[in-house]
């Protein structure tokens, strides 16, 4: 794959941005009878989840950056990966109890952060003695959640929006790899575990 195909890749799927897009799809594309927001409700509620789960984790990568604890926000040192990933899982699972607390959002909201959430802590386990993919995790529980979706809605026709994510998922996994990110055992075993985990997260929550 050309080197900066798999750069705009790796950026545009990066694993901050994938909440934004998960939650886009279940605000805009899913059944209205599943959701109780009003459309300004609904674009209120984007905006701070892209806050909470991009916005927020980002400037803590930055500034750690800035203060010398990460070479860069590309994480590419395991041994760097850590202090982020806790972070990160910190803000993912604040937001999932924020949607908890608050009786106007949808359960569908609370349970889909949880899962993004156990994703996230679950990464953070591994990197400290292995380097997974973080963009396979994402990838596969993006998948696993489309799955859980299709269940909870068949009237809502995911079949093509699980074949764009599954093709987008191959060329995310492929950049990885061309760029020389990861071995082919940390980007698949990254991908194979964020979909069973979102499945078995589902399964445990009652989904």
């Amino acid at each position: 794959m050309n080197r900066s195909l798999a750069q705009v890749l790796s950026v545009v799927f990066h694993p901050l941005l994938l909440p934004t897009y998960l939650f886009g799809f279940i605000l805009f594309y899913m059944p209205a009878p599943m959701l109780s927001l009003t459309m300004m409700g609904r674009w209120i509620m984007l905006g701070m989840l892209f806050f909470t789960t991009f916005v927020i984790p980002g400037l803590g990568a930055y500034t750690m950056v800035r203060t010398g604890q990460l070479d860069s926000v590309e994480m590419d040192r395991r041994e760097q990966r850590g202090l982020p990933l806790l972070f990160t899982g910190v803000c993912y699972g604040l937001t999932a109890y924020l949607l908890h607390r608050e009786s106007d959002f949808d359960s569908i909201f609370y349970f889909v952060m949880v899962i993004m959430a156990a994703t996230v802590f679950y990464t953070y386990a591994v990197s400290l003695f292995w380097k997974i993919s973080a963009h396979g995790v994402g990838m596969g529980g993006g998948l696993g959640l489309l799955l859980i979706l299709n269940r909870l809605a068949p009237e809502a026709m995911m079949m093509a929006p699980i074949a764009v994510l599954l093709l987008s998922a191959g060329a995310v996994l492929s950049a990885r790899l061309s760029l020389h990110k990861h071995s082919p055992a940390q980007v698949y075993t990254g991908f194979a575990s964020g979909l069973l985990l979102a499945l078995m997260a589902a399964f445990v929550m009652g989904l």
